[in-house]
């Protein structure tokens, strides 16, 4: 069974940093994506960053330049670093991951799109606040 556990959320004033982790387990695929999502009170869910097992990225505009999607496959963790943080950042942050595949033209376009239908585990979220 596919668990995925965020932490490092917390409340930081604009400006500010913080590192997201999402610990993985459960699976063994050898191809897969996995993705940041965020959502805001009374907003949709929307995907942040994703990254694949070859390692293809992808940024909303929003955070491009700001966030970086990483992983380390020894620890089967995910991150997310965040810097330069924005009041409009506030959201809780969501993990998710599937397998994905089977080229990695497929992937990367799951990577490109980063939409909520093609992750089909998540985490139970990690609040993130930023103050102005």
């Amino acid at each position: 069974q596919v668990q995925l556990v965020e932490s490092g959320g917390g409340s930081v004033q604009a400006g500010g940093s913080l590192r997201l982790s999402c610990a993985a387990s459960g699976y063994t695929y050898s191809s897969y994506c996995m993705g940041w999502f965020r959502q805001a009170p009374g907003k949709e869910r929307e995907g942040v960053a994703a990254i694949d097992s070859d390692g293809s990225t992808s940024y909303a505009d929003s955070v491009k330049g700001r966030f970086t999607i990483s992983q380390d496959n020894a620890k089967n963790t995910l991150y997310l670093q965040m810097n330069s943080l924005k009041p409009e950042d506030t959201a809780m942050y969501y993990c998710a991951s599937d397998q994905c595949g089977p080229t990695p033209t497929h992937r990367r376009r799951v990577v490109a799109g980063r939409r909520k239908a093609d992750f089909g585990y998540w985490g139970q979220g990690t609040q993130v606040t930023v103050s102005s």
